[in-house]
């Protein structure tokens, strides 16, 4: 498994290691470090964001024709492959973006969990047990502190991410798993901060800060496409009269 990983954390290891070359301090490296590679990934993030609007725009069609041709499956999968090729609405785009993004996260949690493994510069051995703010070694795990704020701040981007999702899942069973989730999820984060190095705390908190951030901006790209839609429907609808 790291075997795969390494391809991935090898080189965000150099760039940890070129940024601490400028830095000289591996708290705020790991920030700085979170912040580009959050950036980078941002436009997979409104690239997921605009699918799941579109999903909600063509979904009442799909379930209208789910509803019409539910005994006839063949049929069906016609009907829905010209619905989609009508509406230039791909239903697996939604998933690339997430496909993307999986490696260089678990590639990322490889990395700072266990940096010693991907960095080989002799100088950065001393670097990660640096302290920082209340921390007194980042290596070293943070009992409460930086897990309470991890786990709230997964907590808050977590259900933001929901409502930008909601009103896609036809599932009920599925909607309501993800709701437990959000409960779920962020204690899990909570726990496992407590026993994981603090640099891979501080990581994961600063990058759900930053999610909150970006899901303002992208439910405001939701809001935007929402209002388009409305607007085409409103001018198909008056040119049929």
């Amino acid at each position: 498994m790291y075997t795969i990983l390494g391809v991935i954390a090898k080189p965000l290891g150099m760039l940890l290691n070129l940024l601490y070359g400028f830095v000289q301090n591996y708290g705020l490296t790991i920030i700085i470090f979170t912040l580009i590679v959050k950036l980078c990934l941002y436009p997979l993030y409104i690239k997921q964001t605009k699918s799941t609007a579109r999903m909600a725009e063509v979904q009442p069609k799909m379930q209208a024709l789910q509803n019409k041709y539910a005994n006839d499956k063949e049929t069906l999968n016609i009907k829905m492959a010209e619905l989609y090729k009508e509406e230039k609405f791909n239903p697996m785009g939604g998933c690339l973006p997430m496909l993307i993004q999986m490696p260089i996260i678990m590639g990322l949690f490889a990395l700072l969990r266990n940096p010693m493994q991907y960095i080989t510069d002799d100088s950065m051995i001393f670097a990660f047990h640096e302290s920082f703010a209340w921390i007194a070694d980042l290596s070293q795990p943070d009992r409460w502190i930086l897990p309470i704020i991890a786990g709230v701040a997964t907590f808050i981007s977590f259900s933001m991410t929901q409502a930008l999702s909601s009103g896609t899942d036809a599932n009920n069973q599925m909607a309501g798993s993800m709701k437990m989730m959000k409960y779920i999820f962020p204690v899990m984060i909570l726990w496992m901060a407590r026993s994981f190095p603090s640099g891979l705390a501080l990581y994961w908190a600063v990058s759900q800060i930053m999610q909150i951030g970006f899901n303002i901006h992208l439910n405001s790209v939701r809001k935007k496409m929402k209002r388009e839609a409305e607007e085409k429907r409103l001018m198909e609808k008056a040119k049929k009269k």
